[in-house]
């Protein structure tokens, strides 16, 4: 149970920080496709910041040096493609059920992620930490 908490605390500092930085990147830019880009520049930093924590804090790994880590984080980041998507599915329907509504599309992203996150802890613990010992 107390690893579910650690968890899901994690998870919800990894969602932050991909919402965060969606929400920069359009206070920065707001031309063309600013949406889409802004959904993968959030992406790819609760990716990092989610494997930093995960790694550490959930798996206790430690890589052998650079190489290992590098490849520990390729199947990582591999092993999110089907979570990925979940959580875009979602992000992006709100966005259009609720006629391109900021708040909700931003809903709909912590939606997915929660979903996303559960079943990539799943995946991780049987092939990307597991697995890269």
């Amino acid at each position: 149970m107390k690893i579910m908490l650690l968890y899901a605390l994690l998870a919800a500092v990894a969602t932050g920080a991909n919402i965060g930085a969606q929400d920069v990147f359009l206070r920065l830019y707001d031309g063309p496709l600013s949406v889409v880009a802004s959904v993968i520049s959030g992406t790819v930093v609760g990716l990092v910041v989610k494997y930093l924590l995960d790694k550490r804090y959930i798996f206790h790994f430690q890589a052998r040096d650079a190489a290992h880590d590098g490849a520990t984080f390729a199947v990582y980041a591999a092993m999110g493609l089907l979570t990925t998507l979940i959580f875009w599915c979602f992000e992006f329907g709100f966005h259009a059920l609720f006629d391109g509504s900021r708040a909700m599309r931003y809903w709909g992203g912590a939606i997915g992620l929660a979903i996303g996150y559960t079943t990539k802890y799943h995946l991780d613990k049987r092939y990307v930490f597991k697995v890269a010992r």
